[in-house]
């Protein structure tokens, strides 16, 4: 299997903690590309009409695209029970809570990086601020409890998350009036799956 990637992405980065969480990083060749919405590789639009990574290209099958289908794909096919049938659907909604985050934490970064300065509506940024903070503190406030119990795909989802606003945006501080999963990150960034997959 080959994942086509680009490594600063918060989505390539949640698969490649899931690969390092269940030793299976030598299952899936690491593809790494450069891509944009306005410049898109060639091989990601091969994987994904819409271009947009990661993609994983199997053996046995079309490839696979959207980090929650590869992730659900990945944990099925080496049995990692990071989906578990008790908790799934609590589970599912923070790893779609944190997915929302990365979304938003990324338009952020377009709206500067594709468009001309002239263009830049600051008030698109701010509004897409606003979603992270909301979730944020939805997590802070309603989420902790599921958190600090067994690993999921959640934790990873929202570790990847939070790790990439501190890399993408740290003067914005998501930390303020969110301590409790401050504290938390702190203890889940420190894993080794995290710092394999540290952006640079």
């Amino acid at each position: 299997m080959k994942l086509i990637a680009a490594l600063p992405s918060p989505f390539v980065r949640k698969v490649r903690v899931l690969l390092h969480e269940t030793g299976q990083t030598d299952a899936v060749e690491l593809v790494e590309i450069s891509t944009t919405p306005m410049n898109t590789d060639a091989q990601a639009a091969a994987a994904n009409p819409v271009g947009k990574i990661p993609a994983l290209v199997r053996e046995d099958g079309p490839a696979i695209y959207d980090s929650r289908v590869i992730c659900r794909y990945l944990d099925d096919r080496f049995g990692a029970g990071l989906y578990p049938q008790a908790r799934v659907w609590e589970t599912l909604t923070l790893e779609a809570t944190a997915d929302a985050m990365m979304e938003a934490a990324v338009l952020m970064v377009y709206e500067h990086r594709v468009r001309p300065p002239e263009k830049v509506f600051d008030g698109w940024i701010d509004a897409q601020w606003a979603k992270v903070a909301r979730c944020v503190e939805a997590v802070n406030g309603r989420w902790m409890s599921h958190l600090n119990g067994p690993l999921d795909m959640s934790h990873v989802a929202i570790g990847c998350a939070l790790g990439y606003l501190d890399f993408r945006h740290p003067d914005r501080n998501w930390r303020e009036g969110a301590g409790a999963l401050d504290d938390w990150y702190a203890v889940f960034s420190a894993r080794e799956s995290m710092k394999a997959t540290a952006p640079e």
